[in-house]
């Protein structure tokens, strides 16, 4: 027998029975659809994550105060005074694979231009905290060394304040003010969006170290500095020799706790990603826990972990949807005895009855796995639109979904197959 020949004869048996096809198709359309929309929103968070802390710079450390440690009681972390300009010039003159190095500090104050105000973060930093922070001026420029030197009173602005305060008006050369005092508007920044934590990355306003210190804050600390490491596998190397140079220049010695803190993003960034890769994993498991009757795929298999925790979850529902499958297939079975006869009479072989079965099982598999990638993609899609989330459809879960799909379509398949190819032609034929 031919395989489309075979193909046809199944299509004309499911749809000899279209609620029972569909109903057995249905666990595999609801369990590849909602693992696929689980999936997306999870890699879409994953995503998010790692654009927000992209934003922060490549290949950065930060330094920030310790806390401060009086009568065993303990306050924030970054309470304490320890960090001076001359800690970043040090850092910078002194250690090796650094390109960029900006000390900062940060308050917040009230903008107004005119009648219009608006409240916002003032952040003092240097000029390398532009390319640190992989900053671009969309109109104007940044702050050059001449402004930090003469503590020149000029500001660089995000979108979020100049849409406030100047509406669809150019801003660079106009004045604001800032704690009372005049500042120049001499650029204003690309937008950089929202951060992972919902953090507006455009309502900023930036002005010179020196002064922010002297001018708004009246104080000789800085609150950060900013380190940009030129090769990511020096990061730990330099974080160390960092440690090392501040606990000198601080006269902290022996097992006396430091009195400042150094952050890796590029640690951060791989510890997000393992986070965020888990609530991919859960996502996806959920959805396969909520649809019993399905045979949810391991499909977000962008690392062994994820492989081997989706696959044993997905077990489970594999062995359910499957049985789904092999339940229908013998009831088939049954009710086309008389018809296996015939065909065995007629000369039809084992393979040939095999065959049939097998495929008609693997059809199920393949019109479920094709119509779940659909509803999966379209519930995915409503979700971005309607329900606020990002999400990222890819290639991936959408293929191993289906391929697991006819997987499931086969495998469950070959023991009805095989029983109807066993049938005895006389009692077959017998059978009412």
């Amino acid at each position: 027998m031919l395989f489309k020949e075979s193909v046809q004869i199944a299509l004309k048996a499911l749809l000899a029975n279209k609620l029972r096809s569909v109903l057995t198709m249905l666990g595999i359309i609801i369990g590849v659809g909602a693992v696929i929309a689980m999936v997306s929103v999870g890699m879409g968070v994953r995503r998010n994550v790692q654009s927000s802390i992209a934003s922060l710079g490549s290949n950065m450390l930060i330094v920030s105060p310790g806390s401060a440690n009086s009568g065993g009681v303990r306050s924030a972390a970054g309470s304490t005074i320890t960090l001076k300009y001359d800690d970043a010039e040090a850092i910078k003159n002194k250690i090796k694979n650094i390109d960029y190095v900006s000390p900062t500090v940060s308050n917040s104050y009230q903008i107004v231009n005119g009648n219009q105000n608006w409240n916002s973060t003032v952040q003092g930093v240097t000029p390398e905290y532009m390319a640190i922070r992989s900053l671009t001026v969309s109109t104007g420029s940044f702050i050059t060394q001449n402004d930090l030197n003469t503590r020149n009173r000029v500001a660089v602005i995000g979108t979020t304040v100049a849409e406030n305060l100047f509406g669809t008006t150019n801003p660079v050369g106009k004045t604001i003010r800032v704690h009372n005092s005049p500042y120049k508007i001499v650029g204003v920044l690309e937008s950089k969006g929202q951060s992972s934590m919902g953090q507006d990355q455009d309502d900023v306003v930036i002005v010179p170290l020196t002064t922010a210190q002297e001018r708004l804050l009246g104080i000789t600390y800085v609150k950060s500095i900013n380190i940009q490491v030129s090769d990511s596998t020096k990061m730990d190397q330099v974080q160390s020799e960092v440690e090392t140079l501040l606990r000198q220049r601080h006269h902290i010695i022996g097992d006396k706790e430091d009195d400042f803190s150094v952050r890796n993003l590029t640690s951060l960034m791989q510890t997000m990603t393992q986070t965020t890769t888990m609530i991919t994993i859960l996502l996806g498991s959920i959805a396969g826990m909520i649809t019993t009757m399905t045979m949810t795929t391991a499909m977000t298999m962008t690392t062994t972990m994820i492989t081997i925790l989706l696959g044993s979850i997905a077990g489970i529902s594999l062995l359910v949807g499957g049985i789904g499958i092999m339940n229908i297939m013998m009831v088939s079975v049954t009710e086309r005895t008389r018809e296996i006869g015939i065909r065995k009479a007629l000369g039809a072989t084992f393979q040939n009855i095999m065959m049939q079965f097998l495929i008609e099982s693997v059809v199920i598999g393949v019109v479920g796995g094709l119509i779940g990638i659909g509803f999966g993609c379209t519930a995915s899609m409503a979700i971005a639109r309607f329900g606020g989330f990002n999400t990222v459809i890819t290639a991936a879960p959408v293929l191993l979904s289906f391929f697991f799909s006819v997987g499931i379509g086969l495998f469950f398949g070959i023991y009805p197959a095989r029983k109807a190819a066993l049938l005895d032609p006389i009692e077959a034929l017998r059978y009412e």
